[in-house]
């Protein structure tokens, strides 16, 4: 072997003798488990240093289990036991996180139902595959005994995910990941509950982390579980949609007001064509169509120069420009907020044309049955208008702010 070769090898042994893996378990009532998940645990060690990982460790986090958790913990001296008062999941993982004294982190849940088996192959994910975040997904894995409900529950929130993150994503809830610990900072704060797991996915996807995930097979696991389908379902759906906002609020609010203002826009072109094939009157359904038009209109202008402004707001708060939007790639040649005042004075100057020839129009004779869905139209209009020149005034103030602030700190670091 030449001299360079052997330096090469020597160099990735010695990398792997300082690349170490703690591995986190929190657990809660897990005695029926927890000895199962420590033994595979330990077993993995050949294989973590084929996968170049030197050295790990196993912490448990005991959660102010009731049963012989802890205790069993106890009979295995190469397991780092930390113990304390019942507080969550997440919680938990993040004491582990804390006491980790390796490079690499790794979690896994204390019920049998993850392989650490797959662990090397995670950890390879990030040493080779140039990765920041390894999730093992279960959703992805050819083996897996996941009830239907929880599966269908996981599908849905992977897609949320995929679309307020513009990244694919198949499993955003797994209790089975390693990351480096260098990026725990920005997937912090993480709450202490189960849903920790999608709200570090979700900080992920924004914070333009390395993610990649790994197929993993998946059982059924040994006691009862936690999650309610319910609370919890609701709590990760929340905390997800909140999370997503803390970054590119126009991604959701202004989807949701395209969606409006699209359901209004059909609506008025369908009343457009039967009045266009001779129809006069409308009934009971048709009249619901106009109200549902006119809130849906108001609400997607509103909810669209929300998420639009909103955006200044997060910038301001991070103190950086505007690095995201609707979409993944700018549609407009300059920010979408300067164009609310020129269309709100569009909007309002056209209601108030619809409302003085329904007015003229009304003292001349006609009867209200023939004018009311004008009316609703130059009130729909008014209001749109109002509402896009207040927007613009706010979001002109908040851009302002938000370019003095980024010119001040630009200042500041060209002095240091």
């Amino acid at each position: 072997m030449s001299a360079t070769a052997t330096a090469r090898v020597t160099e990735r042994l010695d990398a792997a003798a300082a690349c170490g893996l703690s591995i986190c378990i929190p657990a809660y009532n897990e005695e029926g488990a927890i000895a199962e998940t420590l033994d595979r645990c330990l077993s993995i060690g050949d294989a973590l240093r084929g996968a170049g990982v030197g050295s790990f460790e196993v912490i448990v986090v005991d959660d102010g289990s009731s049963d012989r958790t802890a205790e069993i913990v106890g009979r295995y001296p190469d397991v780092r036991l930390f113990r304390q008062q019942n507080r969550g999941y997440g919680a938990a993982l993040k004491a582990g996180f804390d006491a980790a004294r390796y490079d690499l982190i790794g979690f896994l849940d204390a019920d049998a139902t993850y392989p650490p088996e797959e662990f090397p192959r995670l950890c390879t994910g990030i040493l080779e595959g140039g990765a920041d975040l390894v999730i093992g997904s279960r959703m992805a894995g050819a083996e897996t005994e996941m009830p239907a409900v929880r599966r269908l529950g996981n599908t849905f929130f992977a897609s949320l995910l995929t679309i307020i993150g513009r990244t694919t994503v198949t499993d955003s809830a797994s209790g089975m990941r390693v990351f480096k610990r260098e990026v725990l900072d920005l997937l912090s704060p993480l709450p202490d509950g189960l849903n920790l797991t999608p709200v570090m996915s979700t900080r992920a996807v924004h914070e333009g982390i390395t993610l990649v995930e790994l197929p993993i097979p998946y059982r059924e696991r040994v006691g009862e579980s936690k999650l309610s389908v319910a609370r919890d379902g609701m709590r990760f759906l929340t905390t997800m949609v909140t999370t997503a906002l803390a970054y590119n609020p126009v991604r959701i609010f202004g989807a949701l007001g395209l969606l409006g203002m699209g359901v209004a826009g059909a609506t008025l072109a369908t009343l457009a064509w039967m009045r266009f094939q001779g129809t006069a009157t409308l009934g009971p359904l048709g009249t619901f169509a106009v109200f549902a038009a006119l809130v849906c209109g108001v609400a997607g202008v509103t909810l669209f120069a929300l998420g639009a402004s909103f955006n200044y707001l997060v910038s301001l708060f991070y103190n950086r420009p505007i690095r995201q939007g609707l979409f993944r790639q700018p549609i407009l040649t300059r920010p979408v907020e300067t164009l609310f005042l020129p269309v709100g004075l569009l909007a309002g100057v056209t209601g108030l044309v619809v409302a003085g020839a329904s007015l003229w129009l009304s003292l001349r004779g006609w009867p209200i049955e023939r004018l009311w869905l004008y009316l609703m139209a130059s009130a729909m209009a008014m209001l749109t208008g109002i509402q896009l020149v207040l927007w613009w005034l706010m979001a002109s103030v908040l851009r302002e702010l938000s370019a003095r602030l980024i010119a001040g700190a630009a200042r500041k670091d060209s002095r240091v």
